[in-house]
């Protein structure tokens, strides 16, 4: 029978010893600076992490009142965070191009809408093709401002009050026109509410922007129109265009003089209102802890004298409110919306 004999040696004595005797001092050292190397690799990662911007989206062009209000808020929250906030602006398909932009990114709180009724509250409802919706695939993380739209017809015009556009509407008998920044926005809707508060029929007339909307009612080609506030309101002390109500609750600080549409004494009106609100939102999922830091944040600067200043200077007002207010608000739009745009058959087209 074969036996198969393993001829093992046995290590010198000097190096079993080696074996088990404890780590030398020099050993010790390197393992040290080993472990300390890693907690700075650690450390730099995580302010790495820290050093990466913000991206405030705004979903319009450069230089309106959204742009305006990003700015500002990025410039004080830079300075709060110690964090560079970048405005990046991603206009188109009246704003749901930014919006969605926003929708697919990662929910880490490195990543904002600058957000306002016509983006969260309007367009759900209005647009029948899109693939997201931004009342639950975006959480709301502060609100910090409102404007109002201004009514107003041409300098000319027999129209000094709300009652007095009401009869002369209803006397043309479906002759009567209203323009707008286009279909589907705040102030072609602002006139579909109207007409159903007050019975009045009239033609809708969309154009491809505020400005070219606002100089056909200062020549005279349309009766009126429902328009944002800082236009108008170069128009206004021009002497081209006639203020006849702001559609607010109350009397806008940037037109003291001019009363509200619900300030019309006409019951049918009462009640009445069509306002902008400006909010930041975040991706959903957003960690809570994350979200409350950004609401404390932008609540700070938007208390600001200096940032109250930029919204007094677009015709805005302060609207402060936590997470919670601004989701419900936006809810609270978007079913008032959503009723007269069902009432109107508006369309985004």
């Amino acid at each position: 029978m074969w036996r198969l004999t393993l001829n093992v040696q046995r290590l010198p004595k000097a190096m079993e010893l080696n074996l088990i005797k404890p780590i030398d001092s020099e050993r010790r050292a390197c393992l040290r600076m080993a472990f300390f190397a890693s907690l700075c690799l650690a450390a730099h990662t995580t302010h790495a992490q820290s050093d990466r911007p913000l991206k405030l989206v705004v979903p319009f062009a450069p230089g309106g009142g959204n742009d305006i209000f990003a700015r500002a808020l990025a410039k004080g929250l830079t300075d709060l965070r110690g964090q560079a906030v970048v405005v990046e602006n991603k206009a188109g398909a009246g704003g749901n191009l930014g919006t969605s932009e926003v929708v697919r990114s990662p929910a880490d709180g490195h990543t904002l809408l600058l957000g306002h009724s016509g983006t969260v509250s309007i367009n759900p409802v209005l647009y029948k093709s899109l693939k997201f919706d931004a009342r639950t695939d975006l959480q709301p993380v502060a609100m910090f401002a409102q404007s109002a739209l201004v009514l107003v017809v041409p300098a000319n015009s027999s129209v000094q009050t709300v009652a007095s556009l009401i009869a002369e509407a209803r006397a043309a008998s479906g002759a009567w026109n209203f323009s707008s920044a286009g279909a589907g926005t705040g102030g072609h809707l602002t006139g579909e509410l109207f007409q159903q508060m007050t019975g009045i029929s009239m033609r809708h007339i969309p154009y491809k922007g505020t400005a070219p909307a606002l100089a056909d009612v200062a020549g005279g080609q349309v009766q009126m129109c429902f328009s944002v506030l800082p236009p108008a309101l170069a128009l206004i002390k021009a002497g081209k265009l006639k203020a006849i109500a702001v559609t607010s609750s109350a009397r806008l600080p940037s037109l003291p003089q001019v009363p509200t549409v619900a300030e019309s004494g006409l019951s049918n009106l009462k009640g009445f209102e069509s306002i902008v609100t400006y909010g930041l939102l975040a991706p959903a999922g957003l960690a809570s802890e994350k979200r409350r830091e950004l609401e404390v944040q932008i609540l700070k600067v938007a208390s600001t004298s200096d940032f109250q200043l930029r919204l007094a200077a677009e015709g805005a007002v302060p609207m402060l409110g936590g997470a919670a207010e601004y989701a419900r608000l936006i809810k609270n739009e978007s079913g008032k919306w959503a009723e007269v745009v069902r009432l109107s058959g508006a369309s985004e087209n």
